[in-house]
């Protein structure tokens, strides 16, 4: 059954820029409340002066626990509901595993997954009172199809999908929907640090999407209230292919998979 998003308190987390600005742009334009939240106000500025509809910016550092807390009750104060929470923020470094840190393991979890789990945490009461709400978490196709040096991001997506997934079990019957959307690569700033040097875009930039395409898919899944969206089409096979056919996918993936 689909619902309309018009006057729906909709928090988004990661929303300075890439796929949360454009979701913003594109919830704002059907009339809902969106509620802008990142590390940097002077972006989340850039993106509130182009919405049409009321709007909300508050900074917003998803690995403190503490300013999550108190954001989500300062945004419950002033509209005295959060309807959707979309959770898109997240970052991605490719590191061929021989060269990566702990450190690099840990911050990919903390922001990736963790970061979720606090924002899920910190809305949940609030929604299990009202006995309504959605929870969307932007996580990756990286999460079911796995690619070179991407051991701590693939990581932190598969968690980030596990998580989801059990999380719509934990809360059947409370009146609140959860649904990932698991997109391929992205043509946004998240490869400013995952690929500096530009090896995995030229290798592979004709198949990314644009950040415009992701909104879209995020808006219909609150709209049409989807457990899972898999895009683009090409990345869904594939995931598919080796989810049934592990060592047949890996022998004929494995040259597009390893491009970076």
């Amino acid at each position: 059954m689909r619902s309309s998003v018009k006057n729906k308190v909709v928090v988004l987390t990661g929303a300075s820029s890439g796929v949360g600005a454009a979701a913003a742009r594109l919830l704002s334009g059907k009339g809902a409340i969106v509620v802008l939240a990142a590390r940097s106000l002077d972006k989340l500025g850039k993106v509130a002066a182009e919405l049409t509809n009321e709007h909300a910016v508050y900074p917003l550092d998803v690995t403190d626990e503490d300013q999550v807390q108190e954001t989500m009750r300062a945004i419950l104060q002033r509209y005295g509901r959060i309807d959707v929470l979309v959770n898109n923020a997240g970052f991605g470094e490719f590191i061929a595993f021989p060269d990566a840190k702990l450190s690099q393991f840990q911050e990919m979890i903390d922001v990736n997954y963790l970061g979720v789990v606090r924002c899920c945490q910190a809305v949940f009461p609030s929604m299990r009172e009202a006995g309504s709400g959605h929870i969307v978490n932007v996580a990756s196709i990286a999460g079911k199809l796995a690619t070179s040096k991407s051991t701590a991001y693939t990581a932190s997506k598969h968690a980030l999908l596990g998580f989801t997934n059990a999380l719509r079990q934990d809360i059947r019957g409370f009146g609140i929907r959860v649904s990932a959307v698991n997109p391929g690569p992205i043509d946004t700033p998240f490869f400013d640090r995952a690929d500096p040097d530009g090896t995995y875009v030229r290798n592979l930039g004709s198949f990314m999407l644009k950040p415009e395409q992701v909104a879209e898919a995020i808006v219909k899944v609150i709209e049409r209230g989807t457990p899972e969206k898999d895009m683009p089409f090409l990345s869904q096979a594939g995931a598919k292919l080796f989810q049934l056919f592990p060592r047949l996918a890996d022998k004929l993936l494995s040259g597009i998979l390893n491009k970076k």
